[in-house]
């Protein structure tokens, strides 16, 4: 008897993580037609990311926006319809929004 089987004996409830149970929430999200502008601007002299033109629900925008800041390891908020992440980092971002399935347009620059 190894020690995940011990741990079952003892926590016949517990649902083991990493199983077919658990769902991830890019299947939540809704995808659009049309394409989320991807775009590169400057306050105060540092750079930030924008991303605007998601027609989907608010509360939605905001799980991708934490996903995001999540995955790239900075800061940034949701500010009035627009994700605003600070750095450049548009093409890291256009990456991970096609790989969730999004189409994604670049603005600028």
């Amino acid at each position: 008897m190894d020690l995940q089987d011990q741990l079952k004996n003892l926590f016949p409830d517990h649902i083991q993580e990493g199983t077919d149970t658990e769902t991830t929430n890019e299947s939540n999200l809704w995808l659009q037609d049309d394409p989320i502008i991807c775009k590169y601007e400057k306050r105060k002299g540092k750079p930030i990311t924008i991303l605007e033109g998601y027609t989907g629900a608010n509360e939605d925008f905001k799980i991708l926006a934490k996903e995001l800041k999540t995955a790239l390891s900075v800061g940034g908020s949701f500010k009035g319809d627009k994700i605003i992440i600070q750095g450049n980092y548009r093409d890291k971002i256009m990456k991970i929004l096609q790989d969730k399935g999004f189409n994604v347009k670049r603005v600028g620059g």
